[in-house]
């Protein structure tokens, strides 16, 4: 699918719904993807900044992608200034690197990778963001294995 190219003001929401800086997707164009609200994105604004992202519900039947607050400092950028943003469909459907100890792992496991493929995306998205905090390769060896053994007795 083609970038699609929006102008559009910074929003926030309230403190008591996460108080997170939004860029909002309406349903129309999130109807334009194949797996609709499932599907990750690649967001840049306006030229300077890229990053990966899904769709979270507003509520209304819209959609919004959330702006980090480090984001909008990276470019001195507010609630309410207007933007220039595109998105398009991320080619990496996890929408993150799988980690080498992670690819190592399942590659000498059947069993482990028999888990690994059975979990869903955000599944192993947290496994991905769990592994990235941790330095050591032994702890990560040992992260990975728990965590997949853990999630075939669910």
């Amino acid at each position: 699918m083609k970038r699609l190219r929006f102008r559009q003001k910074i929003q926030q929401l309230e403190k008591r719904n996460g108080g997170y800086y939004f860029l909002k997707i309406d349903s129309k164009t999130v109807d334009k993807f194949e797996k609709r609200q499932a599907t990750r994105l690649r967001c840049n604004v306006n030229g300077k900044l890229e990053f990966s992202c899904g769709l979270n519900h507003l509520g209304d039947g819209n959609f919004y992608i959330i702006l980090a607050t480090r984001y909008l400092k990276s470019f001195d950028k507010k609630s309410g200034d207007i933007v220039t943003f595109q998105i398009y469909e991320d080619p990496n459907p996890l929408g993150v690197e799988i980690p080498e100890v992670v690819t190592a792992i399942i590659n000498q496991d059947d069993r482990l990778k028999e888990i690994y493929d059975s979990l869903s995306d955000g599944k192993k998205r947290s496994l991905v963001f769990t592994i990235d905090k941790i330095k050591d390769i032994d702890k990560q060896i040992s992260k990975v294995t728990n965590f997949l053994n853990e999630q075939r007795s669910r």
